[in-house]
């Protein structure tokens, strides 16, 4: 029981530290815009470079199953996320999602974005793993802070 306890507790520790991660990438992509329109082509990019990245490892079938599947889950919170007459490939669906980012406000946009792109995630994690997940994603996310410096502590000796 208390490695399920542990497991629990780090996924839900993990998945909100790519929540946080996602929101900052948004945030830091869209360049503090204040309009949907920047969330709407800020999130496009950011899926198109989670594609680049993953294609390679799962297919673009395996992209676009793991999206449209997303979609349909994040569209249970987000009603209008759910896609309309774009049933073709990824690019109708992306260019779909895009149009209808750029219609909302841009706090329920960046909402419905960083949802949308958790719940990719989420189902990623469940095929490949939680580590390759972070392996393969963390080029795209832009870290909110520089990593420590390096500094001599009393004896000489560099610390982190």
């Amino acid at each position: 029981m208390k490695g399920m306890a542990y497991r629990t507790t780090t996924m839900t520790a993990n998945r909100e530290t790519r929540r946080e991660a996602i929101r900052i990438t948004l945030a830091h992509r869209s360049g503090g815009a204040p309009g949907a329109s920047a969330v709407a082509e800020a999130a496009t990019d950011i899926w198109s470079q989670m594609a680049a990245l993953l294609t390679p490892v799962i297919g673009v079938r395996g992209v676009d199953v793991i999206f449209r599947r997303s979609l349909y889950l994040a569209s249970k919170d987000f009603p209008w996320l759910a896609p309309g007459e774009e049933h073709g490939d990824s690019a109708a669906l992306l260019a779909g999602l895009k149009a209808r980012l750029a219609v909302r406000d841009a706090e329920d946009a960046a909402e419905a974005a960083c949802t949308l792109m958790a719940t990719f995630l989420e189902l990623l994690t469940t095929l490949i793993g939680e580590s390759l997940t972070d392996r393969l994603m963390s080029p795209v996310w832009t870290h909110s802070s520089p990593p420590p410096e390096k500094r001599p502590d009393h004896d000489g000796v560099a610390n982190l």
